[in-house]
């Protein structure tokens, strides 16, 4: 059963059309990826998702209530959570305080930060160091887990491996997977195809901000071609 229902978005930036007729569905304990060119609209559908672009046409269901008319700063509180590139931290604050901005967003408790801090322990052992002085996978980890602190029923990730070295890239696959374990859905935007293939259920193919094919990851695994035709990545 659907989780997250995205139906027919369309967005503009100024005259020019950033997303067409875009749709998703979202299962629990799933991720689904959106891999394209750059510039094939995925980061642009994440915030068509968030709120944070307007929306020419399309509605939004999650959990079978209607999301579409809420404001952008309604969506995290409605079970949404957002890694946007640059993970974006408070690098002065330490990793503890940045936790707490993500607690407040939901008025949000113990618990939540107790769940958080289970999806990425190691950060129990870094709650007083500021993050700015954190490794990039570390810091990666840090804004997950300050999205988790919501509680939500959907995480959107853009590109959380995006300039990370092999050891750390590993650690955020291992976090996803841990997401996708704990029931959450996951809608992941990346690059970098041997980050998606050991974490992906499906895979969406993203061009002219459109999906142009659906894949389950087994068929991309045993045809590898496609990845060619749709992402110019070879095979």
């Amino acid at each position: 059963m659907s989780v997250m229902t995205v139906e027919g978005f369309d967005a503009f930036y100024g005259r020019s059309q950033a997303l067409r007729g875009f749709s998703v569905e979202l299962r629990g304990g799933e991720v689904l990826c959106l891999l394209g060119r750059n510039g094939a609209g995925k980061t642009t559908a994440l915030k068509a998702i968030m709120g944070t672009i307007r929306r020419t046409a399309g509605r939004i269901v999650l959990d079978g209530r209607d999301l579409s008319a809420l404001p952008a700063y309604e969506i995290p509180r409605a079970g949404i959570a957002h890694v946007p590139q640059g993970r974006r931290l408070f690098a002065e604050l330490t990793v503890a305080e940045n936790l707490e901005i993500g607690l407040s967003t939901r008025k949000s408790s113990r618990r939540a930060l107790d769940y958080a801090l289970g999806l990425f322990p190691v950060l129990t052992e870094r709650m007083n160091q500021r993050s700015g002085t954190l490794s990039g996978g570390e810091q990666t980890m840090l804004t997950m887990a300050r999205a988790m602190c919501i509680e939500p029923a959907v995480i959107l990730l853009d590109e959380p491996t995006e300039g990370l070295m092999p050891s750390a890239i590993a650690g955020i696959r291992e976090a996803v997977i841990r997401l996708r374990d704990n029931g959450v859905a996951v809608l992941l935007v990346e690059q970098r195809v041997d980050a998606v293939l050991p974490v992906a259920d499906r895979v969406a193919f993203m061009d002219h901000g459109e999906i142009k094919a659906r894949f389950t990851i087994d068929e991309v695994r045993n045809d590898l071609s496609l990845l060619h035709r749709y992402v110019g990545v070879g095979a």
